[in-house]
């Protein structure tokens, strides 16, 4: 049986009070690291020996970069792990208030607007021409003061267009 729509808007909302209930949470894992020294005389040089380690770091992704960070204790090993579980529980979170909207969308009813004065002036113009006379273009678009003899606009603004108010007899 499909779900009604105030039935969804409550999931929604039950959705939204569970976002509002999460606690610290930030993305990543944790990790156990083990690692050679690289001292000659050290065991870790041994082809045998398990080498140093292990220890727990948390790693994480920053724009396309895995950051690794050292946990020094259990407190903080626990600390981030609740922190993890955290983000797991938002992204979960995150899915169903998708889901939950996506239906909601497809329920809602389309709500048919009457058309206002400009839509109609638009709706007869059906090339969507909107002609304006060239007084009226260069009015509003004009080049800033040049800062340089080459004449194409200064170093720091690439000659780029800016708005420029009107003053006196307007066309528009």
């Amino acid at each position: 049986m499909p779900e009604s729509l105030a039935a969804l808007e409550q999931q929604r909302s039950n959705l939204m009070a569970e976002f509002a209930r999460l606690n610290d949470l930030r993305p990543g894992s944790v990790t156990g690291i083990v690692r050679r020294c690289g001292k000659p005389t050290c065991h870790c040089a041994q082809p045998e020996d398990t080498g140093h380690g292990p220890t727990l770091r948390l790693t994480y992704k920053v724009q396309g970069k895995t950051i690794s960070e050292a946990l020094p204790t259990q407190a903080a090993v626990r600390k981030a792990g609740q922190e993890i579980g955290e983000f797991r529980k938002y992204r979960e979170l995150g899915r169903s208030f998708v889901e939950i909207n996506e239906k909601i969308c497809r329920l809602r009813p389309v709500e048919e607007d009457l058309p206002s004065g400009q839509e109609e002036k638009d709706r007869n113009d059906p090339k969507g021409n909107h002609a304006r006379s060239r007084a009226t273009v260069e009015c509003h678009l004009q080049r800033p003061p040049q800062d340089g003899a080459s004449g194409f606009g200064g170093h720091r603004n690439g000659g780029a267009l800016s708005y420029a108010p009107c003053r006196g007899n307007r066309a528009d």
